[in-house]
């Protein structure tokens, strides 16, 4: 996977753009990056424009905000490597960006540089969704009566589809109801489950542990069940790690770990599930390729895993992060010191 994922990631405001755990109205693609305008429900975008993934007709890269068609009433947006997805507010999914594995749902593999509309089939729009997530290259939305849809790149199962056949159009997972969550991580997808006490299940990509089943069997063409975690209520993926949200405010990891991206204080791979050092009171997750961030309850935000670049925030950079920092810390440091 080669962009971040900014799918449940809380941030206080934005300019016009605010976001919280339940609807991400911020998303960052592998050069790009979608807001949704929270007075309108437009959405605007900037980067990488090669396959049309800002949605404003053309293919030119942007420094500054350009608005996607003419979209309105977005609650939600969320972005793969380079393609993008939008939610509006009467339940149907638009999308635009590349579609060479037709992520974009639309019945073609043809990149599309402006906003069209997920089908189920030819004549037929999926409608109903409270909640979508992208992968790398695949997508994933959340029906109104728990049902889950995908679509996009099936090499690794990420779809469930029980073989691993892209899918140009949104197609039910069969037999999986009773959902109330989703993510997606490059090559697999997550759910959280309405059972008693809120359990998990996920499907594809495995390698690196990261569907949390205790194994490293790869591919799980269909769900498997992610024993280990109850009391889940939002999930997300780096490229081959996961991070799940429980109702306590805590934090749970598993996958990849080279990088601490985990941020249970070790390197270790993990194939089920780990508590993130010293991390309560979250009330939001993001992950990117090799690291993972947390917004808190108290609006500060908390990084940890690789920082090459110095993705973690605390003023360092080739220094990575085995568990959570404070993103704030550069900033507040060199505030005092321009007061002093």
């Amino acid at each position: 996977m080669k962009r971040a994922l900014v799918l449940l990631l809380s941030l206080a405001a934005i300019g016009a753009v605010a976001a919280d755990a339940e609807s991400a109205t911020v998303a960052g693609g592998f050069n790009h990056t979608v807001v949704v305008k929270t007075t309108d429900g437009s959405v605007w975008c900037w980067g990488a424009n090669g396959s049309g993934q800002l949605g404003d007709t053309s293919n030119t890269q942007r420094k500054t905000p350009v608005q996607a068609g003419t979209l309105a009433g977005i609650t939600a947006v969320a972005a793969g490597s380079n393609h993008t997805l939008a939610l509006k507010s009467d339940g149907s999914v638009w999308a635009w960006g590349a579609n060479g594995s037709g992520q974009l749902g639309d019945d073609s593999a043809t990149n599309r540089n402006s906003p069209v509309q997920v089908r189920i089939s030819p004549t037929t729009m999926l409608s109903g969704i409270i909640a979508i997530a992208a992968g790398e290259n695949h997508s994933v939305a959340l029906k109104n009566d728990g049902t889950v849809y995908t679509w996009g790149e099936n090499g690794s199962g990420q779809l469930a589809t029980g073989g691993t056949t892209d899918l140009d159009m949104a197609t039910a997972v069969t037999g999986l109801t009773g959902i109330v969550a989703i993510g997606a991580g490059g090559n697999h997808t997550l759910v959280v489950t309405n059972a008693f006490n809120n359990p998990m299940k996920s499907w594809g990509k495995n390698s690196n542990g990261q569907l949390g089943d205790g194994t490293t069997t790869s591919p799980a063409l269909n769900p498997v069940s992610v024993s280990t975690v109850t009391g889940a209520s939002a999930t997300t993926g780096g490229d081959a790690h996961t991070l799940t949200l429980k109702s306590d405010g805590t934090v749970l990891a598993w996958g990849y770990n080279f990088y601490g991206q985990l941020g249970d204080d070790s390197t270790t791979q993990r194939t089920t599930a780990v508590s993130v050092v010293d991390l309560t009171g979250v009330s939001g997750l993001a992950a990117g390729y090799h690291h993972s961030l947390a917004v808190k309850s108290d609006g500060t935000v908390v990084a940890w895993g690789r920082n090459q670049s110095g993705q973690i925030g605390d003023g360092t950079e080739d220094t990575d992060r085995h568990t959570p920092v404070d993103v704030n810390t550069c900033c507040a440091n060199q505030l005092m010191r321009r007061r002093a």
